[in-house]
């Protein structure tokens, strides 16, 4: 693994500390599915962690909740805690747990409590104010990958041990 040196105006993620920081993003995020608008934002919160792209939670307000349904089964997160996912239906068009959520993290990230992550890849797309995200490699990660962000990134074949 080579670390990318970051270009003017990007941070690289090789800069962001584990364990990970929550902050605030007035960036507009959008997130599109079956050509419905499932999340619009300008108020998420963003979560940085070393070699990962940013993951996006954005408020239950600023979701189109009618289009989610949760889902049985969670997973484990050693920072956030117990997460709950959401399949999103738009007519016809169903993608399995595609998006997750934390009900009751732990302390440090009680911010994104009740905030929704979206997987890219299994949305139509996903914005970061008017630039369309890239999908971190992998199936597991839901990092958005953006211009203003510099890698290499975790997710990807041969990752797994960074």
């Amino acid at each position: 693994m080579k670390r990318e040196e970051p270009g003017p105006g990007q941070e690289s993620v090789w800069d962001y500390p584990r364990p990970p920081r929550l902050e605030k993003c007035d960036k507009h995020v959008r997130v599109i599915f079956g050509g419905k608008i499932i999340a619009d934002s300008r108020s998420s919160k963003r979560v940085l962690e070393t070699s990962h792209p940013p993951v996006y939670y954005i408020p239950p307000g600023d979701v189109n909740m009618k289009y989610l349904e949760k889902e049985s089964g969670s997973s484990y997160c050693e920072w956030k805690g117990q997460a709950h996912y959401y399949s999103i239906s738009v007519g016809d068009h169903m993608s399995e747990k595609a998006a997750w959520c934390y009900a009751s993290p732990n302390q440090r990230f009680e911010g994104i409590k009740d905030h929704i992550a979206f997987y890219p890849h299994k949305m139509d797309a996903c914005y970061v104010d008017e630039e369309e995200v890239q999908a971190q490699e992998g199936s597991f990660y839901g990092g958005w990958i953006t211009d203003d962000i510099a890698g290499p990134f975790k997710g990807g074949q041969g990752t797994i041990g960074w």
